[in-house]
């Protein structure tokens, strides 16, 4: 026939497509690439990686969400592990160097399987039995302990802050104790459930000081200062008003001319702006208000009788600021000021201007219960202080996966060799080749072990099958310890780690894998041509009418 053996053409000119196993190789080893960038990272002897992006602004980080989302990554199964990293760190707030090696592990030896004819789709399944089984597992192995002692809670949270840049010494301490702190200070219940919101923990950064002059303030500091120089600096048992309305004249809302024919009339006018501003002060010093936060503006006017009132204000606070403070001080945010009545009014303990690396800033502490806390960061540069903001959010978020979910796991990668033992016996009970997947999925989680040996130092294989052996003697909670370079009980060297966020790197980590597993076909389109100069719609005639054919509308 005359039409053999003539290609059909389907996609646009410029298109690749890529199939079969190539286009599954290609994802896997774009995975694995990533998945490799991070794996020197892991653990509490886990290196560091400089970012320097576009503008050449530098980052040094060993956090995995970090790492990956600057990295600017194109490859689009590579992105899948960026993703996985963003859901892990807006999850559980922990654990997203792991979640992307593992995943990274399982493509691996799901590549091996693949290259010895096993089908993807009984790949897939063999992990999908393997992730379950290992979640069922997770809960065996978990303890439950009190969320509210505050000495187990420290242990979680020196956990976290091992891998970072406070990995040991006096500052990991303040840290994980500061962490503890603000966690249970912003926990409240509603309907009968406990609610932790980690936005009502706010950290400033100031460089200078030493990292050990980190503090934690019990209520909130704004980067703001006093608006007036004759305002006092320093208010002792603060009443606070908080406005959410400007201290000025409002301008009308439609244009408007005012005819003024002598000196006289614009006396009065102005001295009639003048009483409408003292009569709003004088409102506010009826009340009893010697504290004023607004989010707008203050009139020059109006800040001239604050400072005779002798009321403290600060103007153009920052919304998410506001929010705080009511949390903080117990005010409402009023805004309307002939609305204000006393009930509405925050207390604090100290208002103050203070002079923190050379800038002024207004601490409001000593509130009685607050639901809001700040802590201040001190450090000797940017890169550090950056560092040590990720550091305190990892150990805020494990505390807090804790305080909801009083489960804990042990460290050290003793979690993983657990489920990687448990799981190769329960691969002999899963028939057909399902069962050599499960097996190379128990084989991936020993990717966490086998790192943390690597970056203590140790011998690999040794350390591994020492490991195993323990596990398989019912020594379930031992694993290594990277600053001792040992194979020691993790409940007793306080290694311990959230249930919450183990779960949570199963799920991401095989979820992610599955993806990758199911693509046997990539159709890439072709980019878009540059448009040439002096082109532009329907050539280069606008809306498509011929030149001249508007004439007769003119």
């Amino acid at each position: 026939m005359a039409s053999q053996g003539i290609p059909v053409l389907i996609l646009k000119e410029g298109s690749r497509r890529t199939t079969g196993r190539e286009a599954l190789r290609t994802n896997i080893l774009a995975a694995a690439a990533i998945a490799e960038v991070l794996r020197s990272s892991l653990g509490p002897r886990g290196l560091d990686k400089m970012l320097i992006d576009s503008f050449g602004d530098v980052t040094i980080t060993n956090d995995g969400a970090t790492i990956v989302k600057d990295m600017e990554v194109e490859q689009p199964a590579a992105k899948m592990l960026v993703e996985v990293a963003k859901a892990q760190d807006a999850e559980v707030g922990d654990g997203t160097t792991t979640a992307v090696v593992l995943a990274g592990e399982l493509l691996t030896k799901a590549n091996m399987l693949l290259e010895d004819n096993v089908h993807p789709s009984i790949i897939i399944e063999g992990y999908r039995k393997a992730a379950s089984q290992a979640s069922k597992l997770l809960n065996e192995v978990a303890r439950k302990v009190d969320a509210q002692n505050t000495e187990a809670l420290k242990e979680i949270a020196k956990t976290a802050l091992s891998s970072k840049i406070v990995s040991s010494g006096a500052a990991l301490d303040k840290l994980a104790e500061l962490s503890v702190k603000a966690v249970l200070q912003v926990q409240e219940k509603q309907d009968d459930q406990l609610k932790i919101d980690l936005d009502n923990v706010k950290i400033e950064k100031r460089k200078g000081e030493s990292l050990l002059d980190t503090e934690l303030i019990m209520g909130v500091v704004i980067d703001k200062e006093v608006v007036h120089p004759g305002m006092p600096k320093r208010v002792e048992n603060a009443k606070i008003a908080l406005l959410d309305t400007p201290l000025e004249i409002e301008k009308t809302e439609i244009t408007a001319k005012i005819q003024i024919s002598s000196p006289e009339q614009m006396k009065a006018f102005l001295d009639q702006e003048t009483q409408i501003l003292r009569e709003m002060v004088e409102k506010l010093a009826k009340v009893g208000v010697n504290v004023v936060i607004c989010q707008k503006g203050i009139d020059d006017v109006a800040q001239h009788f604050l400072a005779k009132k002798g009321i403290l204000a600060v103007r153009r606070a920052k919304r998410s600021d506001m929010e705080k403070l009511a949390r903080a001080t117990g005010a409402r945010i009023v805004t309307n000021i002939d609305d204000l009545t006393p009930q509405d009014l925050g207390e604090a303990q100290l208002v103050e201007e203070r002079r923190v690396a050379n800038e002024k800033m207004v601490f409001v502490e000593g509130c009685k219960n607050p639901r809001a806390v700040t802590i201040l960061v001190r450090g000797s540069g940017e890169m550090v202080l950056d560092e040590i903001e990720r550091s305190l959010n990892d150990s805020l978020n494990v505390v807090r996966n804790v305080v909801l979910d009083p489960k804990i796991v042990p460290g050290g990668g003793a979690t993983e060799t657990y489920l990687a033992v448990k799981l190769k016996e329960f691969a002999n009970t899963v028939g057909g080749k399902e069962q050599l997947a499960v097996q190379q999925f128990a084989e991936a989680l020993l990717v966490v072990p086998e790192v943390l040996a690597e970056t203590a130092g140790l011998d690999t294989v040794e350390t591994l099958a020492e490991l195993k052996a323990k596990h398989e003697s019912g020594k379930t909670s031992y694993g290594i310890d990277a600053v001792s370079a040992k194979i020691t009980d993790m409940f007793e060297a306080g290694v311990i780690e959230p249930l919450r966020v183990k779960q949570q790197i199963l799920k991401s980590a095989t979820e992610a894998a599955l993806m990758i597993l199911k693509i046997d076909d990539v159709i890439a389109a072709s980019p878009p041509k540059p448009e040439k100069k002096g082109e532009g719609k329907e050539g280069g005639k606008e809306g498509g009418f011929e030149g001249g054919g508007m004439s007769g509308l003119d």
